[in-house]
């Protein structure tokens, strides 16, 4: 594996830190700024917002930029808007510097994937995507909880600044470290006609018309939309259901995020060869799992084992569905990790907001956890809908 794509990995922990860190300051930020615990909640939804306009558009703006300037760019923006919310006093600038923070985020990623696949053989996408995604898991490992245990000792601000602080070395890496010129037009020179006309978003957008992608894009959505209803809401859940003090919310938290390091890395292994089987088996045990914790949320053992287990399910069928849709768009290399990217961030964006509506109507904190069950078990009707017309289809054509 090059080691470049660690380096992207590194910003990506930065950016994974950012976008889940929330999770552990939602209280902390309510209190503060004066708005209500859903309202906080609503910044990490919209972030999601912001990555889901922000990755088809961003690819397409930097599509003909070589691929180590829209990385730059992209995470010295993402740098600069952390220290914007930082230092503010406004629920609403706070607000708009998580849009612009999305947006940029979106951008780094979408590159970053394309940047990362195309430096590998074309078997090993899932290997590739994986280090990038580990780059999000550890931020669950460690950014996460660290950006909690700062905003107990020193306030949520504290967080913010850490993250920006991190993102400087990761700049400085990717000068570097990664290829000044554009890998995947090079790749592409190699193979005649097609590349010459250099990289095309009409065409690309075409490719991703396929009905397949178009399922598995909307399945991702909504197992990642499950993840994010359960863990955007799991500071109150731990310590108001789960009975644990405020201290054992960091805990909690890394916890989840070395489950889905696990996951990552299940995943990783599988999603290449073995997709279907590790979906198979992984899909039923996200939802029982979801149930099971909406059940038995108030047992401080069972919702030690079940963060830890959830956290490894979600990340492992959520991985192997974005590979898929990698492998799926491979017509549309740059445009195909933007709408993977997009795809992840509308179940991040509508989870919390889920999750919120359902708190706020009085359900109580372990209604995500239902929330969460009920995306799963719509994305089970969805795939089974899917297989049923395209049996249609077969059956219609053969007579």
């Amino acid at each position: 594996m090059p080691f470049a794509i660690f380096i992207l990995g590194l910003a990506v922990f930065a950016q994974g830190t950012s976008e889940f860190m929330l999770s552990g300051l939602v209280p902390d930020i309510a209190a503060d700024l004066n708005v209500s615990i859903p309202s906080a909640g609503a910044l990490t939804s919209v972030f999601a917002v912001g990555m889901i306009v922000g990755a088809p558009s961003a690819a397409i703006l930097s599509l003909r930029w070589p691929r180590r300037t829209a990385l730059l760019v992209f995470l010295i923006v993402f740098t600069l808007v952390h220290v914007v919310g930082a230092v503010t006093t406004s629920f609403g600038i706070l607000l708009a510097a998580r849009v612009v923070g999305a947006l940029a985020n979106a951008g780094f990623l979408a590159v970053a994937i394309a940047t990362a696949t195309g430096m590998v053989a074309a078997d090993a996408k899932g290997r590739a995507t994986s280090v990038l995604l580990g780059g999000v898991t550890v931020a669950c490992v460690v950014g996460v909880p660290a950006g909690a245990l700062l905003g107990q000792m020193w306030g949520w601000r504290a967080a913010f600044w850490a993250v920006a602080l991190v993102c400087v070395p990761a700049v400085v890496a990717i000068v570097r470290s990664v290829p000044g010129t554009d890998l995947g037009r090079a790749q592409a020179g190699a193979q005649g006609e097609r590349a010459a006309t250099g990289p095309s978003a009409r065409r690309e957008l075409r490719a991703l018309r396929d009905p397949r992608l178009i399922v598995t894009l909307l399945l991702a959505a909504l197992v990642n939309g499950a993840t994010f209803c359960a863990f955007t809401y799991l500071a109150p859940l731990v310590t108001e259901v789960g009975g644990f003090g405020d201290g054992w919310v960091p805990v909690m938290l890394a916890l989840f995020g070395l489950g889905s390091f696990t996951g990552v890395t299940v995943a990783g292994r599988m999603s290449d060869a073995r997709p279907v089987r590790l979906l198979l088996a992984g899909g039923p045990a996200l939802l029982a799992g979801w149930l099971l914790f909406a059940v038995a949320a108030g047992n401080p053992v069972a919702m030690v084992v079940l963060v830890f287990v959830q956290g490894t399910l979600s990340f492992a069928v959520g991985s192997t569905l974005i590979t898929r849709v990698l492998y799926a768009a491979a017509e549309a290399p740059s445009l195909g990790g933007a709408f993977a990217t997009a795809a992840l961030n509308v179940g991040a964006a509508a989870g919390p907001l889920l999750g919120g509506v359902a708190i706020g109507a009085g359900l109580g904190y372990r209604s995500p956890l239902w929330v969460g069950a009920l995306l799963v078990a719509l994305a089970f009707v969805t795939a089974g809908l899917a297989r049923a017309v395209r049996a249609d289809r077969a059956l219609t054509t053969a007579s």
